[in-house]
């Protein structure tokens, strides 16, 4: 059983497949810096100083009453809370992650397309008289018997 597994684990699929999620993980350590870091500040300024990681609506207060002016002291307070920035910042990670993931995919999908066969050269002519399909090199046309010039 064990020699079993080791041909499994060794085979070409299963290595890369773990090469593909431990890149996914990366990367989406990237998108995650992305969107919190990058992204969103610039848009909660727009819209009035918003920071998006602190957007929740308290639903019970904690051991401390409220308001909370942050996400992390309705945490530390024992808050339930529903944390809409946080939904927003994944919900922006996911698009930004799928967006990605679609390119990639459409630009391997266009290195696979097969170029498209060559024409092939054509192997009859028309007959002048009758305008019958002949063979290139006829000399006479089988059709109506007419003497006709080689190519």
């Amino acid at each position: 059983m064990l020699k079993e597994f080791k041909e499994f684990a060794m085979r070409g699929n299963v290595l890369d497949m773990a090469v593909g999620i431990i890149i996914g993980a990366a990367f989406g350590g990237i998108i995650s810096s992305l969107v919190a870091d990058v992204m969103m500040p610039p848009i909660g300024l727009l819209l009035g100083n918003v920071d998006f990681s602190n957007l929740f609506l308290v639903l019970k207060e904690g051991s401390t009453a409220g308001p909370y002016a942050s996400l992390a002291q309705a945490k530390a307070a024992g808050a339930v809370s529903i944390n809409l920035g946080l939904f927003i910042n994944t919900i922006i990670n996911f698009l930004i992650v799928a967006f990605a993931i679609f390119m990639l995919i459409r630009a391997v999908n266009r290195l696979q397309k097969p170029a498209p066969a060559p024409a092939a050269a054509p192997s009859t002519r028309d007959c002048p008289h009758c305008l019958s399909a002949i063979p290139l090199k006829a000399t006479k046309c089988s059709h109506c018997t007419s003497e006709v010039k080689p190519i």
